[in-house]
């Protein structure tokens, strides 16, 4: 779906491409046996998960992909663009999770990774101090905290600032696959935007192409710091990348990526982590989610993100799962939900509760985790919105906490926020 479906505030964020890649790396030189055998860094205290952070962008409409089918309001609110009951003779109909909630077809693809126990929803959730507002909620949400103008970095970022490398050496911690730095990875360490992780090099002609290089290295090693460091190790990043075969990539365990800007990005995600050259946090965008007008839950427009979404997610598991890595987890979250009742043009506007993933090996899957407002007119949020009853961060905290072990810098991450766990990972 083309980025400039939505609203006019989603089409100007949507417009905003930021056209200068960091080189903020400070660690020393590494270098990278080509793909796949394995780099032996020093390691950094204990073993910890590698984080892919997928943020939906637009507001996703999670009443359609995990719906409470059986909150009979939903039908009421939603006569066109509910999803089906299980037991509908409908071929949209949804397949159940746990008798209150289910999948939409397209959906579908996260079903077994559910029922292996890999896979929790949390529905009803989101920033409790909600705004309509993309500009805003996005960035709330990035920053990990509502109207502080002061607060310059993004949770994540923070997260990586606040706790040692998990390998001494790595040149790179932390990469945002697009091209400017995303807001949740800005103030981190070793952090950068890669569009396309297989073309990070020096663009022009290929025959000058060493020449270049030895100019920029004999140039700026007789610079001062930070200058010198900078472009040194922007050089050296760029023969770690180009030492990733990712044009030839074999993803593992049967997986095939869709054929998207998404699935490429998660294929590079998958091949970043199998490479093991000291990545902890990559983050990836998936657009689109405004739907305003013709949503088409089951067939159409929103159906065609949710696949996207499913596919992704679904293939990101089955390669790293393949390849016998199970050092990592996956959240997967949007600003804001929709509107529980459907509008004048078969679309949703602007709400407040939502869903929320998160995957992985050591996630307390195969439940969707909810303290369940309600959808009958008098639970809803003015009237037209589900409620919020599940802070984001309370999931976030506990991930950051007993998978990437940085309890110790949960006031960094979110500062002012005491989280309260909600059983996301297992005990």
């Amino acid at each position: 779906m083309s980025q400039e479906t939505g609203c006019s505030e989603y089409q100007s964020l949507s417009r905003r491409k930021f056209l200068v890649r960091s080189a903020q790396v400070t660690a020393l030189a590494a270098t990278l046996p080509a793909w796949v055998p394995k780099v032996a860094f020093a390691d950094s205290g204990p073993a910890r998960d590698v984080l892919i952070s997928v943020y939906l962008r637009g507001g996703c409409d999670g009443l359609t992909l995990v719906a409470p089918y059986a909150d009979d309001h939903y039908y009421t609110h939603r006569p066109n663009l509910a999803v089906p009951r299980p037991d509908s003779n409908s071929q949209y109909k949804a397949t159940d999770l746990d008798g209150f909630f289910g999948l939409p077809p397209t959906m579908l693809p996260l079903l077994p990774i559910y029922q292996a126990g890999e896979l929790v929803v949390v529905h009803a959730c989101g920033l409790e101090e909600a705004t309509r507002s993309h500009f805003d909620a996005q960035r709330f949400t990035e920053v990990g905290k509502a109207n502080d103008s002061r607060l310059a970095t993004g949770w994540l970022g923070r997260h990586l600032a606040s706790i040692q490398p998990m390998r001494a050496d790595a040149l790179i911690r932390g990469v945002g696959v697009d091209f400017g730095m995303p807001k949740v990875l800005q103030g981190g360490p070793r952090t950068l935007p890669i569009p396309d992780p297989s073309w990070f090099t020096l663009w022009g002609d290929w025959q000058s192409y060493e020449d270049r290089k030895r100019y920029i290295d004999g140039t700026y090693r007789a610079q001062t710091d930070p200058i010198r460091t900078s472009a040194i190790n922007t050089l050296q990043t760029m023969q770690v990348l180009s030492n990733i075969d990712f044009d030839h990539y074999q993803p593992a365990g049967g997986a095939q990526y869709p054929d998207t800007g998404f699935g490429k990005s998660m294929q590079s995600a998958a091949a970043l982590i199998r490479a093991d050259i000291g990545v902890e946090a990559i983050h990836v965008d998936i657009h689109g989610w405004d739907t305003h007008s013709e949503q088409g839950s089951v067939d159409g427009q929103l159906r065609d993100l949710m696949a996207d979404l499913s596919g992704g997610l679904r293939a990101i598991h089955q390669d790293l799962n393949g390849a016998n890595r199970r050092d990592w987890t996956l959240i997967a979250m949007s600003e804001f939900g929709r509107n529980a009742i459907e509008n004048g043009s078969r679309g949703t506007d602007h709400g407040f509760g939502n869903c929320m993933f998160a995957m992985g090996a050591q996630i307390a899957g195969g439940q969707v985790i909810r303290n369940w407002p309600g959808l009958h007119e008098d639970q809803l949020v003015a009237g037209m919105d589900l409620g919020i009853t599940i802070d984001y961060r309370d999931v976030i905290a506990e991930i950051v906490d007993k998978r990437l072990g940085n309890g110790q810098g949960l006031a960094q991450v979110f500062p002012g926020f005491v989280p309260q766990y909600r059983g996301v990972v297992r005990a």
